[in-house]
């Protein structure tokens, strides 16, 4: 955490110069301008005990010079001069043009640059060691998911999504926290109900969430009312997704760059079963029925993917498709 610049009004120029008197705090703030390093790094380059590092650096700390954070059992060191006072930023720089040129500073950048590459070696190691294993080990420290909600970043902060058979709303809370707001749809007051409960189990804020409840074949939206939609495993259990899709058409505009739809079902299979247990209306979509339907509902620029399988999934493969209104 940085450590607020002392009042140098109550500090005289003397004392402040006092603070980078030796040669070696000199050197130190010079390095720590353009890196951050811990301590045991940093008496490396001046070449000096750690014991007279870390009493050099505690007097730099408290005078307000440089900032200080911990990892760990470290601690990193570096100048911020956005955050020294102007007094004492006027002092540093008219110090620092002296040192440059100097032995001394040349031989601190050549060691500079071995710890530094040291790290990146350490690094290398390390993954050239653990390669096979990564996967597992992320996973372990992070979980499985968070690349995928990380990604949700790149959708443009201005704009209004339609979460269309929201169910007990996963894409909801997913979307929420990226985007100016998020209509949730579905036919079903106990999954709207579902979804409600989720979010505030999650703790989201629902100021700017709209739960809807409506077919998606005749959506009560008005038209042009989002920039873009999204449709999860719910295309197969609708009688007409033609309609459907022709209803996502209407409710999207373009002014934001938006109009964009995003189907995620199953691709076509075999298994019955599942219109008797599941009362699915499909078995799946093919891939030129798919992108067949969305050119006939209005849409175009369409990209279809088959997604990845989970490995502790059982159903059919699903696919992404993606498409613009045309």
């Amino acid at each position: 955490m940085a450590k607020t610049a002392p009042n140098t009004t109550a500090i005289s120029a003397a004392e402040l110069l006092n603070q980078l008197s030796d040669p070696i705090r000199l050197r130190m703030m010079r390095i720590l301008c353009l890196h951050e390093l811990a301590v045991g790094e940093l008496v490396r380059v001046v070449q000096i005990p750690q014991s007279s590092g870390s009493r050099h650096l505690k007097v730099l700390a408290e005078g307000g010079w440089v900032v200080k954070r911990s990892v760990g059992p470290a601690t990193y060191y570096r100048v911020v001069l956005d955050e020294l006072s102007a007094t004492m930023r006027g002092i540093w720089l008219a110090l620092r043009d002296d040192l440059d040129g100097l032995a001394e500073s040349v031989g601190d950048d050549q060691r500079v640059r071995s710890v530094l590459s040291e790290r990146m070696t350490d690094s290398s190691t390390f993954f050239g060691e653990h390669a096979g294993e990564w996967d597992g080990m992320r996973n372990d420290l992070f979980g499985q998911h968070f690349t995928d909600r990380a990604l949700l970043g790149l959708i443009d902060p201005r704009w209004r999504v339609a979460d269309l058979g929201c169910g007990t709303g996963n894409c909801t809370e997913l979307l929420s926290p990226w985007v100016a707001g998020v209509v949730a749809v579905d036919r079903s007051a106990e999954m709207l109900d579902g979804a409600r409960s989720r979010l505030k189990t999650a703790q989201v804020g629902t100021d700017h969430i709209e739960f809807v409840q409506g077919e998606l074949s005749a959506l009560p939206m008005d038209d042009g009312c989002v920039d873009a939609a999204v449709c999860v495993l719910v295309m197969h259990h609708l009688p007409d997704p033609l309609a459907a899709l022709r209803e996502m058409r209407r409710v999207l505009t373009t002014q934001r760059g938006g109009g964009v739809v995003m189907i995620v079902d199953m691709c076509e299979h075999t298994n019955s079963e599942y219109r008797r247990s599941m009362g699915h209306a499909h078995l799946g979509f093919s891939h030129e029925r798919m992108t067949g339907m969305l050119k006939e509902a209005g849409f175009g620029g369409i990209r279809m993917n088959t997604l990845r399988p989970d490995t502790s999934s059982s159903g059919p493969p699903l696919f992404a498709a993606v498409a613009r209104v045309d």
